[in-house]
């Protein structure tokens, strides 16, 4: 079988996707900075400054960066990473895909009753949802507090709005780095299948390989050929689905998932082989797809921001906008 890597990489190999780094520092970080550098023009102001790109990138690699805080943080958070669909549709050889549940604890529920839990069979789609709807709620508060700063009836409480939107901007940025990152994961064809690291013990009539393909490919190969400038320019126009986050998420992973069997078949004949071309434009072309899926849930996010109420007690960020409500009471917390 040729190499995929030399030996010294090889031997790093992790054996599940928990214990990987999907696309490793490198494409985590060409996909969050193509999808900022992608955004569009009617998005707030600071998102399209060259240091939030840049802290978008960086911030796309916490979430691999923060493992090994400790056994708590990690037994919890590392499964975020993955979803192990099968062939038949299950989860791991449990429960079906789809519909997705309504909430973790359903998941749970649905996976206890086939001896599984989501330590092994993972949750990417609640984390890609999870950070959408923070990000969502982040931008709501922004335009808010934007609103606020700016109407001369509420100048007494400037300063406080105006302190209020550029910590809001911060964690926009850190929220967008961990949605970035697990949808960079979610393109990743390895990290939505049973089959996350070589086939695996299962029916394997096409001879797939059963070696530990999983960082070669998207760690160290990306790593030596990744290019920015290809990724930004493969990426897609922007697409609202017209659905809710979960479906929109689902039908995601399920794209990606599709691109397993082809992953597999390009090894096959070589294509992931040190200098064989082909290995490459494959990633290249699925960082482009993650880069398109986070500038467009990025987007969806802020365009549904318009719509919610935040604080407490909640107030709806149109009359806020309209200057009908002053959000002091409830942004501060005077209760």
């Amino acid at each position: 079988m040729k190499r995929l890597v030399p030996l010294a990489l090889a031997a790093a190999v992790a054996i599940s996707p928990n214990a990987a780094l999907a696309w490793g520092g490198t494409g985590h970080r060409v996909v969050g900075r193509a999808a900022a550098q992608a955004l569009p023009s009617e998005l707030p102001g600071f998102l399209q400054s060259k240091t939030a790109i840049e802290a978008i990138g960086e911030l796309s690699r916490e979430p691999d960066r923060s493992k090994g805080a400790g056994k708590i943080h990690d037994s919890d958070r590392d499964a975020a990473h993955f979803v192990d669909i099968h062939d038949d549709g299950t989860v791991l050889g449990g429960p079906a895909f789809l519909p997705m549940p309504a909430t973790r604890a359903e998941y749970e529920t649905q996976l206890a009753a086939h001896k599984l839990d989501t330590a092994k069979a993972g949750y990417l789609h609640f984390a890609i949802v999870d950070r959408w709807q923070q990000l969502s709620s982040d931008f709501a508060y922004w335009r808010v507090l934007s609103a606020a700063e700016k109407n001369p009836r509420w100048k007494k409480n400037r300063a406080w709005f105006k302190a209020d939107r550029l910590r809001r901007e911060a964690l926009i940025l850190a929220t967008i780095g961990d949605l970035s990152h697990f949808v960079g994961d979610g393109a990743q064809p390895l990290h939505t299948s049973t089959h996350f690291n070589g086939w695996g013990d299962y029916p394997n009539p096409q001879g797939f390989t059963t070696a530990r393909i999983h960082s070669p490919f998207e760690s160290a190969m990306v790593r030596a050929t990744a290019d920015p400038k290809t990724v930004a320019a493969k990426m897609t126009p922007f697409r609202s689905c017209g659905c809710a986050i979960e479906q929109r998420a689902v039908d995601y992973l399920l794209a990606t998932n599709r691109q397993v069997v082809p992953l597999y078949e390009l090894e096959k004949a070589g294509g992931l082989a040190q200098g064989d071309p082909r290995g490459p434009a494959f990633a290249t072309e699925r960082m482009a797809v993650g880069a398109s899926e986070l500038r467009d849930l990025i987007v969806e996010a802020w365009n549904a921001s318009a719509t919610r109420s935040i604080g407490w007690r909640p107030v709806a960020v149109q009359d806020v906008l309209s200057g009908k409500v002053d959000p002091y009471p409830s942004l501060y917390s005077v209760d």
